[in-house]
């Protein structure tokens, strides 16, 4: 999928950005969320960035691995490295959790086999959350978009503590034109969902929810942005359940919205 947008060369200082990608789209975005996929699709290719899709992806091992099923979550990592390692491009994905799995927990995973380990590293050293791509290997942080409306930014566990992305998607929402960032009491808070926690622990996932969307309704947000699909997911059936008119949305389909119309200012719905 190749795009006729900007020039990417003339985003990045001093260097040359990555012609072509490849996206790890997720479990949960495949399933559940197809949008949150297209939209990094559509940002990509108007930065003049080709995206390629491995067709032989599959899921990361991550609900086996958080469960405690290594033996099973290292048969289907290993079938991740198998679709994932035959190029050298930068692995883009939109989920924080999912790339954390890849970045940080291969390596427990495969610790007592150094040959699969190596492979893992090298595919690891290659991925990139969404908004850490766009803000530390493009150089990009105004796309030049415009939304209106108040919108808050929830800071999802794994991409804040785990990967320590946090100013590449908030320097991204300040520059949209018209966009108000309002603050959220305890953003870095977890919603609850947690992966399999929010099935182990079903009452207490709950009540961290309500917890985190009564902040988000206090905050007079209109939008709540987030990175991860699986919060995205959990947040957004409480405020349905709840009768909130409070939209979620992922940072790619915010910033999908805000250029889709070269840059006219658009409302979030």
């Amino acid at each position: 999928m190749q795009s006729s947008g900007p020039d990417k060369k003339k985003a990045v200082a001093g260097r040359t950005a990555p012609a072509r990608v490849q996206l790890f789209v997720t479990c949960m975005v495949d399933l559940f969320h197809p949008e949150v996929g297209e939209s990094v699709v559509n940002v990509l290719e108007r930065l003049g960035v080709e995206v390629e899709f491995p067709e032989g992806q599959t899921c990361c091992g991550q609900p086996a691995f958080n469960s405690g099923f290594d033996a099973e979550a290292r048969s289907v990592a290993t079938r991740f490295l198998e679709a994932f390692e035959a190029t050298a491009d930068p692995i883009v994905v939109p989920s924080g959790s999912c790339g954390a799995m890849v970045r940080n927990h291969y390596r427990e995973l495969f610790a007592d086999d150094p040959a699969t380990l190596a492979r893992a590293e090298r595919v690891a050293a290659r991925v990139y959350d969404f908004s850490e791509f766009l803000v530390d290997v493009l150089g990009v942080t105004d796309l030049g978009g415009a939304l209106e409306g108040p919108a808050a930014y929830h800071q999802c566990c794994h991409l804040l503590r785990d990967l320590g992305v946090d100013r590449q998607p908030k320097a991204l929402m300040d520059a949209v034109d018209g966009l108000e960032m309002l603050p959220l009491e305890r953003s870095e808070e977890c919603c609850g969902f947690g992966g399999t926690f929010a099935v182990k622990f079903p009452e207490v996932s709950a009540a961290m929810l309500d917890d985190k969307l009564d902040r988000v309704e206090a905050s007079g947000a209109k939008t709540l942005v987030a990175g991860d699909t699986g919060c995205i997911m959990h947040m957004a059936g409480g405020l349905r359940r709840r009768g909130s008119d409070v939209q979620v949305l992922h940072l790619a389909q915010l910033l999908d919205r805000a250029t889709g119309r070269g840059g006219d200012r658009e409302k979030p719905r």
